[in-house]
């Protein structure tokens, strides 16, 4: 099993979480970092053993030893970058959201594949173990069928540049709201027969904060709240014919509190220790690549871009569209 040699390209606050993750992982490398900024490349590479630091993305993508690319760049310049890593020849994990239109998604998924290397979103939760949890948890019917679920998820994160900006894709649905429809897709899958949805903007045009029902086919419903102007609880709730379940933290699953119909809680699973919780998605990489695999089983192509054509319907219900994404559709 070869060890996979990791890079990250970009050197803003997410790429110190991959540092310290990566530097803790003992099954793949931390091998080089990449900025436009040479300073700042250099500062994330000494401060977690990082073996190389660039000054370029071209430089970076054009040394031979690099197998796999972390991309943590804002999400308006995910598609580029990615299709500038795959015709390098490097296996890419992108982290969310992956494009910024469902277009984009399957342009490079596309291209991943003729190119015959792996290409996945990393949206943490997805690869963790608790997320197999949930999934035998519903379908173990311990609260009966599941016919409804709330959850949301905030941040104080609205005064940042690239949440206020739509040349930077800018706004909660794309940095948070992300959370909780994957969340949703997880536990009802994406049989979705109608969008309910209302968002408040700011003076630039993009979300602060929404609320969005999701009706499926079957009659189940999903209610989703995201916010960047505060914290929320960040709880999931899952609603079955003889009890409920609780997840605390939808960002990070932390635990699986499962209630009776009296209230009375009946079980509780806590997640097990973790590195930071982004070592799951690295290690998955890793796994596919070593096993010559396209894709990765916990978030396949598919339900990445599934999610996405999901946020570009609820983007043109309150009338968002990002520059130059009308001239693309």
């Amino acid at each position: 099993m070869k060890k996979i040699n990791i890079a990250i390209l970009g050197a803003g606050s997410i790429a110190n979480m991959m540092g310290i993750t990566v530097q803790k992982m003992d099954t793949v490398t931390a091998y080089a970092v990449a900025s436009r900024d040479l300073g700042r490349a250099q500062s994330i590479a000494r401060k977690y053993g990082f073996e190389k630091a660039y000054g370029s993305y071209e430089e970076m993508l054009s040394d031979p030893k690099v197998d796999l690319v972390y991309i943590a760049t804002p999400h308006s310049l995910h598609a580029a970058n990615v299709r500038q890593c795959l015709e390098a020849g490097k296996h890419v994990l992108c982290e969310k959201s992956f494009t910024v239109t469902a277009r984009e998604a399957r342009s490079i998924t596309a291209l991943a594949k003729e190119k015959k290397l792996l290409l996945t979103e990393a949206i943490w939760p997805r690869y963790m173990p608790m997320a197999k949890t949930l999934l035998d948890f519903v379908k173990s019917e311990k609260i009966g069928k599941i016919h409804s679920l709330t959850c949301n998820l905030g941040y104080p994160i609205g005064h940042i540049e690239r949440i206020q900006n739509p040349d930077l894709a800018g706004g909660a649905l794309l940095d948070v709201g992300i959370y909780t429809l994957s969340f949703a897709s997880l536990i009802m899958g994406n049989d979705v027969k109608e969008i309910t949805t209302t968002a408040v903007m700011n003076d630039r045009g993009v979300d602060l904060k929404s609320t969005t029902t999701l009706t499926y086919s079957d009659g189940r419903i999903s209610s989703l709240f995201s916010s960047v102007l505060g914290p929320t609880d960040r709880m999931g709730v899952l609603y079955g014919d003889t009890g409920y379940a609780i997840v605390d933290n939808i960002n990070n699953f932390e635990s699986l509190k499962i209630y009776n119909a009296e209230h009375e809680l009946t079980e509780q699973i806590n997640r097990p220790a973790q590195i930071t919780g982004y070592e799951y998605e690295v290690q998955a990489a890793a796994d596919a690549i070593n096993a010559g695999e396209l894709e990765c089983a916990d978030m396949p192509h598919a339900e990445t871009i599934s999610i996405m054509e999901l946020m570009d319907k609820i983007r043109h219900i309150w009338g968002l569209w990002y520059p130059g994404e009308k001239d693309q559709a």
